[in-house]
């Protein structure tokens, strides 16, 4: 997605070198950055339920399919987090909404790899 392709542009323009798309850990972290035992996941606010987002919106048919749908992909993020950390990485969550205007994502991306080096 676009905001993923922000998130990479910027880490390897910044030296991090990571592989993309972790299918070995659980969740599928967006990036994986082997060095420092850390990977990125970069959730849409709609799919994962971004709180107090206004991109979070419910649709306005079939409103229990959705909200059942929402539901489990909080849970299994939730749960996802949590193995993560069992194992020994650490999980690192960017939005949609914090890295879509200019102003918001250079900050937001600034902390992401002070967030990558801390151990």
């Amino acid at each position: 997605t676009k905001p993923e392709l922000l998130v990479r542009s910027f880490l390897h323009r910044v030296g991090f070198r990571f592989r993309i798309h972790g299918r070995k850990l659980p969740g599928n972290p967006d990036l994986v950055l082997p060095k420092h035992q850390a990977v990125v996941f970069v959730h849409g606010c709609f799919w994962h339920r971004h709180k107090d987002c206004r991109r979070a919106t419910m649709p306005a048919s079939r409103v229990e399919f959705w909200k059942d749908k929402f539901d489990k992909n909080v849970a299994r993020d939730r749960k996802n987090l949590a193995l993560l950390k069992e194992t020994g990485w650490r999980a690192i969550v960017l939005w949609e909404c914090e890295i879509a205007n200019v102003k918001g994502r250079e900050e937001r991306l600034a902390k992401l790899a002070e967030e990558i080096l801390k151990d």
